[in-house]
């Protein structure tokens, strides 16, 4: 689409005419008004927010003064009340519409332009083009038709033939002969031009005359296309403060900034009039919380076990004979016996080992031990799986798909199980528990299988309870499969009770509305058939 810079640039470069008529300024067929803002950035223009841009009555202005000293041109400009161009902006500005340079930095493409008008003929304006050219009559315009429809059925000139050739043969040398030939053939070249204007003259003059009044007629009436980009801009509305503002608060609602904050219950305390005597418990061993039981560790029970050792760089011998220290020669050991055995005190009865855990059972019964409430999702461990302990964090909790040759590449270890923290609409998280090798799960860990995703082939669940059958294992276990958009669809996962989510392969925006689906299906699950575990 035209813009008034480049087409004052064109116009400037090449010394064409440019018409101000009242507040217009007229390049051609295209015209604009005077206060019409181009996509040149003001100097200093942008950083502070707002942009300013230079109007096409101050650029013009500048190129018919562009003689005149800065502070001349200023106070000529402010007379006139013309909008002025920057000192800062001068030279740059200057090379451009020159044409000394092919664009500039202070060029904004994405600056809103103003759609041209379509320049009319007016009245003046065809009686003037009437009054410099001569009114062609139809007579003139038939007797050209006729005089080129004539020319096309006169008869041709009779080609040489090798027959003639023969003939003349007999009359005269076939070198003489040639030589005619050669002589015809040359002036027919140089005489083939002018025997085509014959009769014509100013007749073929006034034909084509004629043509070139009617093509500009039709080029006059012709309407301006408009594409999808001229569409878009328009004076009155700013796509920037409509459109954006729209996307912003689509953008607020999908992350939940609108949704209400709970209200908490403020908590009722009730007098006591006798005070409870507060019993300690016995601690209870926490996966989660190891920081307690460090201490225990260290004591051993009493046990010396060097906690912090490691066999590393030991052989197997070294470590199942253990560091003896080396034995001395066979006298000076009988001697060392000896003596040791005449300071050794009698020997006492033998106290049997008791264990660390069987001493706390002798000590009192063992409390209950604290059931995990945490849910576990299992994934393929296929490499070729859509999700795998690479990515399994970023499309369940970050809801964006990345390839596992991306998280790969990017050095990206492989971690035997992940543990997600998906966030809630009340900013409160959960956390959930991702693994791909099912077989590590014991009785009690099954119970807080809540999802599954499932590849296709059937022997995925070959050692899983329930007999390894999908149906079984459906009917409690939440289902689901990943896939690209154009991939197609397994047939035991179509005759399966299965989620499907499909994801395309460049459209990243897509991935939340897509995977938000996998979260909405495990919800209403859990709420059904796991109430107890925490979600």
């Amino acid at each position: 689409m035209a813009d008034p810079l480049s087409i004052l640039r064109q116009y400037n470069v090449n010394k064409k005419e440019i018409i101000e008529r009242e507040n217009n300024i007229i390049f051609g067929e295209f015209s604009w008004p005077k206060s019409v803002k181009t996509n040149y950035l003001m100097w200093r223009s942008g950083k502070d927010g707002a942009k300013e841009y230079y109007t096409l009555e101050c650029l013009l202005f500048l190129l018919k003064n562009v003689q005149l000293t800065h502070p001349v041109y200023v106070r000529q400009a402010a007379a006139e009340n013309i909008p002025v161009v920057r000192r800062p902006d001068r030279k740059d500005l200057l090379a451009y519409l020159n044409g000394e340079t092919a664009t500039s930095v202070s060029i904004d493409k994405s600056a809103p332009l103003e759609i041209p008008t379509q320049v009319k003929r007016t009245a003046e304006d065809s009686s003037e083009n009437l009054a410099k050219k001569p009114r062609l009559e139809e007579t003139q315009v038939q007797r050209v038709k006729q005089q080129l429809a004539a020319r096309l059925d006169a008869p041709k000139e009779a080609s040489v033939t090798v027959d003639n050739i023969k003939s003349l043969s007999e009359a005269m040398s076939v070198e003489k002969i040639a030589a005619i030939k050669a002589k015809r053939l040359a002036k027919k070249r140089t005489t083939i031009k002018s025997q085509d204007d014959i009769q014509l003259g100013s007749d073929l003059k006034v034909m084509l005359d004629f043509d070139v009044d009617v093509t500009k007629d039709i080029i006059s009436r012709e309407r301006q296309w408009r594409t999808r980009t001229t569409i878009l801009q328009s004076a009155g509305k700013m796509f920037a403060k409509n459109i954006f503002a729209v996307m912003q608060s689509i953008k607020a609602r999908e992350e939940g900034k609108h949704n209400r904050q709970p209200q908490q219950p403020t908590p009722v305390v009730t007098p006591r009039t006798n005070p409870v005597k507060t019993v300690p418990q016995p601690a209870v061993y926490n996966r989660y919380d190891q920081e307690r039981f460090i201490r225990q560790r260290e004591e051993t029970e009493g046990f010396k076990i060097d906690t912090m050792g490691t066999y590393h760089g030991m052989t197997l011998k070294s470590v199942t004979e253990g560091n003896q220290p080396k034995k001395p020669a066979p006298n000076a050991q009988q001697h060392q016996q000896q003596q040791q055995q005449q300071q050794a005190p009698p020997p006492a009865t033998p106290q049997p080992i008791v264990s660390s855990a069987q001493a706390r059972l002798n000590a009192g019964a063992q409390p209950n031990k604290r059931v995990s409430r945490t849910p576990i999702i299992v994934i393929p461990s296929a490499t070729t799986s859509l999700i795998t302990m690479y990515n399994a964090k970023e499309i369940l909790q970050d809801l964006k798909y990345v390839t596992t040759e991306e998280k790969r590449q990017s050095g990206e270890k492989r971690a035997n199980e992940v543990l997600l923290q998906r966030r809630k609409d009340s900013n409160s998280t959960v956390p959930y528990r991702v693994i791909d090798n099912p077989g590590k799960l014991s009785q009690t860990d099954w119970d807080r299988v809540v999802a599954v995703f499932v590849m296709g082939p059937a022997w995925q669940f070959k050692g899983w309870p329930w007999g390894g059958n999908p149906v079984d294992i459906f009917s409690k276990i939440c289902a689901f499969h990943l896939k690209y958009d154009e991939m197609k669809l397994d047939n035991n996962v179509a005759r399966w009770a299965v989620c499907v989510i499909q994801l395309s392969r460049t459209k990243r925006h897509l991935d939340r509305a897509a995977l938000m689906v996998f979260w909405e299906k495990l919800d209403k699950h859990m709420i059904k058939f796991k109430p107890h575990l925490r979600f």
